[in-house]
């Protein structure tokens, strides 16, 4: 295996213009293959310790997470009058217990996002410039921020879209909620919330880099509001008019700070 030294453009060469420079700043220290294998594996097993830490401490607060988790069902099965009062149930033999193994992985995941988010930064620094070491830490933090935001605002409103599926049918049916596809419908709609309120971290790296303008998206705004709608109706769970319109316009809203925060900021 070749020991030579490894140069080549950062994770961001195909933003640059051309006529930038194509590689890491030359005073930095050149790694060879084996030292980059070294790295990463180092990286792997920093984040699969930091996951199974932190999914063996979500376990031990397993069912306070699970009732946290199924307080939008219960506000939603409030409104059912149904003989069974607002109770969830599970229909597969071992799902009494794959449930709780399953909630503390993805609570896992969520705790240790600090420590992951760390370790890939600390992999992928070494490649980048120092003004592209500049952007990647605003435009890391505010993903996460944003992802975080996204998911608590789905967390909130989503009482309302349950409540409306729920009490379609009226008083003849009885609604018997099955915890782990409830479970399912919940992870869906929070990695929907959470990643499409990524909006603008894309528009301002685009603006960041000189590919988009202020004026641009102001130009675009009736067709991105057009899509916007349409793409909320088409990627949400659930056949409720609600859950679509608390994306929507929370988007729209997010698409205006984008063109006013590359107007003000990358313009200059």
């Amino acid at each position: 295996m070749s020991t030579q030294p490894l140069r080549g453009p950062g994770p961001l060469a195909f933003l640059r213009r051309p006529g930038s420079p194509s590689g890491p700043d030359e005073d930095e220290r050149q790694l060879t293959l084996v030292e980059h294998l070294t790295e990463l594996r180092h990286v792997l097993i920093v984040c699969l310790i930091a996951w199974g830490l932190a999914t063996a401490l979500a376990f031990a607060f397993n069912n306070a997470i699970i009732h946290i988790l199924e307080r939008p069902l219960l506000l939603a099965l409030g409104h059912t009058h149904s003989p069974f009062g607002p109770h969830v149930i599970y229909t597969g033999p071992i799902e009494g217990l794959s449930i709780p193994f399953k909630v503390a992985s993805l609570a896992g995941v969520v705790l240790a996002l600090p420590v992951i988010l760390w370790q890939l930064w600390t992999f992928v620094a070494p490649a980048l410039h120092r003004r592209e070491r500049r952007l990647v830490g605003p435009f890391v933090g505010s993903s996460f921020v944003l992802f975080v935001v996204g998911a608590a605002f789905a967390y909130f409103v989503m009482p309302i879209g349950l409540t409306f599926l729920a009490t379609f049918l009226g008083g003849d049916a009885v609604y018997l909620p099955d915890l782990n596809s409830y479970l399912t419908f919940f992870g869906l709609l929070i990695v929907i919330f959470g990643v499409t309120f990524e909006l603008p971290v894309v528009l301002c790296l685009l603006g960041a880099v000189g590919i988009l303008s202020s004026l641009q998206l102001r130009r675009w705004r009736r067709a991105a509001i057009f899509i916007i709608i349409a793409v909320a109706l088409i990627i949400t769970p659930g056949a409720d008019p609600f859950t679509p319109t608390f994306l929507s316009i929370p988007l729209i809203l997010l698409y205006e700070a984008s063109i006013l925060i590359i107007r003000l900021v990358f313009h200059r």
